[in-house]
């Protein structure tokens, strides 16, 4: 009796620590990447140009891309992949090395089914085949658009691409010659996952459906009135794939049946950028708007509350805000914190900012161009930052696109900074 009662306590406490609903926290900025390695290990990819490799709650950095980690995948011999906002692919293994460069923002990655080169699409249309074994890199026939998504056939013949004009297109890599047109959608296809015989995509209207991968004849729509679809992962072993949207959607499918088999709101504010199951497939890790990758039991989806936004300052009632604040919200608050000390995120505190000579944090990696730049930050230089945007005022810079056109918003948040930065 008592030998029974043990292994029922045991099979009890294995199936209570599956149901947990977790957070991986530390990152200091949005999630934009999820991969899982062949330990069962979660690789996060983040706004704040970093990856966090993840073992339960135990976390290495990866410090490497000057700016947004934007795609991230895995190697057959369990090395990582990543691509980012500063145009480069780089590899992480015994070697870190960089494998190479676009002319706009690495969208999309996908490692060939025999590992010997990785796939990378980026925002400048092009698509190039990066050697793993340092053979030449292989430039692929132009795709006509921005390339949002790239995925190899379970043969690795196909490489299948998505682009932003909506195209879905096959690409013979035997013969390398122009690509075959699948699907011509009208709208931006943003993701694809693939399994045998078929291609599944997302698009920028929310549309989600099923191909046959050889004729692009539709097997299935499932296409809700939400918009756009921004993430897609799948798990062969457990015939399941999910879609994450815009509006905080986590959709389950089953790809056996061709069914939705959930429908779950997982972000309480904000979209659903990244998705990529367990090892088992028991589980489902989100990331997006929230400095936080969570995990849901997938049995157990619908009985748990939306999790993300019930902290984050910059998602607050606006009309609460006095305005100074609510333009450091709205334009700074993602890159920047303001309390000393070094944080996760994308850019330098601006603790101490006023006086401060740029480039010149020492925990901080800036750009060439802030390292050698004799700008002294102050009323004068910050107004004129946000009048021109950092493009035209310190082009070459990391800093994103961000003018602040009215000069009271600007007057407002310098004030706001001057307060909320000055130094004890």
């Amino acid at each position: 009796m008592w030998r029974w009662m043990a292994v029922f306590l045991m099979v009890s406490a294995v199936e209570c620590s599956a149901q947990e609903f977790t957070t991986l926290k530390g990152h200091g900025g949005p999630i934009m990447g999820l991969a899982l390695t062949d330990k069962g290990q979660i690789v996060s990819a983040s706004f704040d140009n970093s990856l966090g490799v993840w073992d339960g709650r135990d976390v290495r950095w990866l410090d490497g891309h000057d700016a947004a980690v934007t795609a991230v995948a895995m190697t057959g011999s369990g090395h990582i992949i990543s691509g980012g906002d500063d145009f480069v692919v780089r590899y992480w293994g015994e070697t870190n090395r960089v494998l190479g460069r676009h002319k706009g923002k690495v969208a999309s990655l996908s490692v060939s089914p025999d590992g010997t080169f990785v796939a990378s699409g980026s925002w400048d249309g092009d698509i190039f085949l990066w050697s793993l074994n340092n053979a030449d890199p292989i430039k692929l026939p132009y795709s006509g658009a921005g390339v949002n998504a790239v995925a190899h056939s379970l043969d690795g013949r196909h490489l299948f691409a998505a682009t932003s004009k909506g195209d879905l297109l096959s690409y013979d890599l035997h013969t390398l010659d122009t690509p075959l047109p699948l699907a011509r959608h009208g709208f931006g296809i943003n993701r694809l996952i693939v399994g045998d015989g078929w291609v599944a995509y997302g698009a920028v209207d929310g549309g989600t459906r099923v191909l046959n991968s050889e004729t692009g004849d539709q097997i299935a729509d499932f296409t809700l009135d939400r918009r756009p679809i921004l993430s897609m992962a799948y798990h062969a072993d457990t015939d399941q794939i999910a879609v994450g949207d815009g509006q905080g959607y986590i959709m389950m499918i089953d790809s056996a049946r061709w069914r939705i088999t959930r429908d779950f709101r997982a972000m309480r504010q904000g979209p659903v950028w990244a998705l990529v199951f367990s090892e088992e497939g028991d589980r489902i890790f989100a990331g997006g708007l929230d400095e936080v990758v969570y995990a849901w039991p997938v049995s157990l989806l619908d009985e748990f509350d939306p999790a993300e936004g019930q902290e984050r300052s910059f998602l607050r009632d606006v009309d609460a805000m006095p305005n100074g604040e609510r333009q450091f919200m709205r334009k700074c608050s993602i890159c920047h914190a303001l309390e000393a000390g070094s944080s996760r995120k994308a850019g330098p505190t601006l603790h101490g900012v006023f006086g401060r000579q740029a480039g010149t944090m020492p925990t901080y990696r800036y750009s060439k161009t802030l390292d050698q730049s004799d700008i002294i930050w102050g009323e004068d230089t910050i107004d004129a930052l946000f009048d021109e945007g950092p493009d035209h005022y310190i082009p070459g810079s990391k800093m994103p696109m961000q003018v602040i056109a009215k000069p009271q918003d600007r007057a407002d948040l310098i004030a706001f900074l001057r307060a909320a930065t000055k130094e004890d």
